[in-house]
């Protein structure tokens, strides 16, 4: 089946960079269904990688009708190719153990939280009402995951060393997340959103109290990696995550949701 072809409004694409983040780290979280240390919380993976999609759903659709070219909800989770897509780098790393999926759960979600909460502010109402849903599943899903990182953080010295690399793996992606561009620009100037670059400040407090909790430190080295996954360059997870995700859609046109 064809892949559609995107436009560059820097308000589409903006758009893009939250809902393709949801959506990407739905499909992650996914794969935990069946899988999770205990069943309470394999329900409770299952549940949040639901939420993340529903943000997902609501986020494109708003997108498709901002680019006018009647692009619905499915035509832009599954029929664009690799380029195309802008989530975060994070997002779409391998599921890895269960002491990295809490961990990079928790930072990204209080990621999310400061941004739905900037966004209830947004110019845009059919956003604003968006992010006055979303905010209150971010809220959840950052103090789960942080509930799961202080007892990880301080339980075994097995638990401690596997949350310890999670962290030095993950920290460098989270750089990328705070370097702004014209699409921030011009999302400021519309009133449309804030910049992410703005959102560090507080991010960062809550990261601190999170790893404090966990007896981890927020790690002191410069980040000179840079991922580049919101410009559409993407790891080379991406393209497994896609040809999965994309499989159903392209060989059976016009399924739905």
């Amino acid at each position: 089946m064809q892949s559609i072809r995107i436009g560059t409004d820097p308000a589409f694409r903006y758009l893009l960079r939250l809902g393709d983040t949801c959506l990407i780290l739905g499909q992650r979280i996914c794969e935990w269904s069946g899988h999770a240390p205990i069943l309470e919380e394999d329900i409770a993976l299952s549940n949040m990688a639901l939420d993340l999609i529903g943000q997902a759903r609501a986020v494109l659709t708003h997108a498709g009708a901002i680019d006018g070219r009647g692009h619905d909800e499915d035509q832009l989770a599954f029929l664009r190719n690799e380029p195309d897509y802008f989530n975060v780098t994070m997002a779409e790393l391998p599921r890895g153990d269960f002491a990295f999926t809490s961990l990079r759960n928790a930072l990204l979600a209080t990621l999310l939280k400061h941004l739905w909460q900037r966004l209830q502010h947004s110019s845009d109402s059919e956003l604003a009402a968006i992010a006055g849903k979303a905010l209150k599943e971010a809220r959840y899903h950052q103090q789960h995951y942080g509930d799961w990182v202080a007892r990880l953080g301080d339980g075994t010295a097995e638990s401690h060393r596997r949350l310890q690399a999670a962290l030095d793996t993950l920290w460098p992606y989270t750089a990328e997340w705070f370097s702004a561009d014209e699409v921030d620009e011009a999302a400021v100037a519309s009133g449309l959103g804030p910049r992410w670059a703005d959102l560090r400040e507080d991010w960062l407090k809550d990261v601190e109290q999170l790893l404090a909790a966990a007896n981890l430190d927020v790690p002191e080295q410069e980040i000179i990696f840079r991922s580049t996954g919101k410009v559409g360059r993407h790891s080379e997870h991406m393209g497994y995550i896609l040809a999965e995700m994309q499989h159903l859609q392209r060989s059976y046109p016009g399924g739905a949701w």
